[in-house]
């Protein structure tokens, strides 16, 4: 049975007026704005940084002390995370002076030996630099995403709403970023360069059909939704597995290790497509049906 079929289709349309497809996902990014404004009060950017942005020590142990006894032995420092590393411990310190850097080795290496230790560390300028780089990186691919849309239809609505589903998906990806206690990494922010891609695909998609398409308008959202929906379920299928054999493997099988970069790579988009899904297919197709195609009707419902 087609999961996504037209009688599927034709009962989410009759559930949802026009209004309520365009204020439901508007009201979800004012609320992602609020938290991204409380994370802003509280810690001074909108979304809590990791160690590559934020600068500090990253130590690996090779011991067999639990989880909490090192953070017990650890107590005095400013120590952020601890998780399993294969067989070893790695331990994440957020930036501290000289002196306290000194004396965390020096404990580091009297209780566990200098062989069984290794340190990393990020200076606090060069973090703050890497800052401004993500923040280019991120700002850059908009723009060039935000260029190739309005290239396409050269209509001011539709490029703008696609542009804003975009925006939006980022926004509430990074806002249950810091709901669910993901910090900005190379591999978080190369998930929401990612999702810049995902996030217009589908609205790219939908608005295409609509705009350059002949025939019933709504004959081609209701095209376009099918096709989409598969598209972003089975993504979102593939991403599901991939989190789980990332954050839970290494409980069933001891070789394996837990890779917390792929885990939040993969949570970090499948939060992003949920949002796709509601932006798309709520608030997009909402406005193309309220402000768009009524001009096209007016005009003969002629489209090439």
């Amino acid at each position: 049975m087609d999961p996504v079929d037209d009688a599927h289709i034709d009962a989410f349309f009759e559930k949802f007026t026009l209004r309520q497809m365009i204020i439901i996902p508007l009201v979800v990014f004012a609320v992602s704005l609020l938290i991204l404004a409380g994370t802003t009060l509280s810690v001074g950017v909108p979304v809590k940084l990791g160690m590559e942005f934020l600068g500090g020590s990253a130590m690996t142990i090779d011991t067999g002390d639990s989880i909490s006894s090192l953070q017990q032995v650890f107590s005095d420092y400013p120590l952020h995370s601890v998780r399993e590393h294969g067989n070893r411990k790695l331990l994440q310190f957020e930036p501290m002076s000289q002196e306290e850097q000194m004396t965390l080795v020096n404990l580091a290496v009297e209780r566990y030996g200098a062989e069984n230790i290794e340190i990393r560390q990020v200076g606090e300028v060069f973090g703050k630099s890497q800052q401004i780089r993500a923040l280019q990186a991120l700002v850059i691919a908009f723009v060039l995403m935000a260029g190739v849309v309005f290239a396409i239809f050269r209509r001011i609505i539709p490029a703008i709403t696609v542009i804003f589903a975009g925006f939006a998906d980022i926004i509430f990806a990074t806002a249950m970023m810091n709901v669910f206690g993901l910090r900005l990494t190379f591999g978080t922010l190369a998930a929401l360069l990612m999702l810049i891609g995902y996030a217009v695909d589908t609205n790219l998609l939908l608005t295409n059909r609509v705009l350059k398409r002949r025939g019933d308008p709504m004959r081609q959202i209701k095209g376009a939704m099918k096709t989409g929906l598969m598209m972003t379920s089975t993504t979102l299928a593939a991403l599901l597995v991939l989190f789980i054999i990332s954050t839970l493997s290494y409980h069933l099988v001891s070789g394996f290790t837990r890779i917390d970069i792929v885990s939040e790579i993969a949570l970090v988009l499948i939060f992003g497509l949920l949002a796709d899904m509601m932006n798309t297919w709520m608030l997009n197709t909402g406005i193309l049906r309220r402000y768009v195609i009524p001009t096209l009707s007016g005009r003969g419902g002629r489209r090439r």
